[in-house]
């Protein structure tokens, strides 16, 4: 229990520079960027409701996908690696804080993913940015 308590933000950074090279290798095949990207969904659907902190991460998958489609490639190679290595810490339930505490279970990933929004949230505000401009386009054609 201890562990929890002293979960910080230099925890939360480490263990996303440890996925990175999970990240890469996801990244760089199609199939499992797919299963990476609706197994997240599924996740999303069934955990607790952990408020606004988690709702970045819908936007999170979008934005993969339209990388990985060549739809939005304005972005660093760098920012995408740390969106899926943050967001395989979070679909892992093995991990510094098990899933399966209650709410609780849920901290670590949240840690890992506000380290992982320090680094990229410029990035991802203009992929929204784009994706707003996109929808207007297309409901002007």
């Amino acid at each position: 229990m201890e562990e929890i308590v002293n979960f910080d933000e230099k925890m939360a950074y480490e263990e996303l520079e440890k996925g990175y090279n999970k990240a890469e290798k996801i990244l760089g095949d199609n199939n499992k960027i797919e299963k990476f990207l609706l197994k997240l969904e599924k996740k999303l659907k069934v955990i607790p409701v952990a408020g606004e902190k988690l709702a970045i991460v819908p936007t999170m998958i979008l934005l993969i996908r339209s990388y990985i489609k060549k739809e939005y490639t304005d972005i660093p190679l760098g920012s995408i690696i740390a969106i899926i290595s943050a967001l395989s810490y979070f679909l892992s339930p093995i991990d510094l804080i098990p899933d399966t505490i209650p709410i609780i279970g849920y901290l670590d990933d949240l840690a890992v993913l506000a380290a992982c929004l320090k680094l990229v949230e410029s990035d991802i505000e203009e992929y929204i940015k784009w994706r707003e401009n996109n929808k207007m386009n297309e409901n002007q054609n």
